[in-house]
């Protein structure tokens, strides 16, 4: 039978995450690259299709760019009320899914061994997690006219 030896196991463990992490930056730079890309090809059909039905051009929209700006939301033609509240509801999502990680792992080292401090571990990831939640409320829309409730 297959017998992992964890002297060997954990140096492959832990050098496996930095390149997970940087793997997947990268692919997801591309991905989020690929869709900037594909909105523009859409813009640009519709435009020629006014065009051809006889749409004043001065009346249309600007296309998109791709330069990369803090205004990403723009691309979709989000107005800066509904960017801001986006943004604060996925700071909002992974703020609960961090701090939720965080006690998970608290919990579980401290039953698994609850001898040791090893538990701390689990107040990184809760810490991070409530950082992320307060930046969502510090980011949230406040006092702009805009209900937070969903639309008709």
């Amino acid at each position: 039978m297959f017998q992992i030896d964890p002297d060997t196991f954990m140096p492959f463990l832990v050098f496996s995450i930095p390149i997970i992490a940087i793997v997947g930056g990268i692919t997801l730079s591309i991905v989020k690259s690929i869709g900037r890309q594909r909105i523009i090809e859409l813009a640009q059909q519709e435009r020629i299709a006014a065009i051809q039905r006889g749409v004043d051009v001065s009346k249309l929209p600007p296309l998109p760019s791709m330069a990369m700006d803090d205004d990403e939301m723009a691309v979709l033609g989000l107005s800066g009320a509904e960017r801001d509240r986006r943004r604060a509801q996925g700071l909002m999502i992974g703020g609960m899914i961090t701090a939720a990680a965080g006690v998970g792992i608290l919990v579980f080292l401290l039953l698994v061994d609850p001898g040791d401090n090893v538990w701390a571990v689990g107040i990184i990831p809760l810490t991070v997690g409530t950082a992320l939640l307060l930046s969502a409320w510090i980011v949230h829309p406040k006092g702009r006219g805009m209900d937070s409730g969903p639309r008709a």
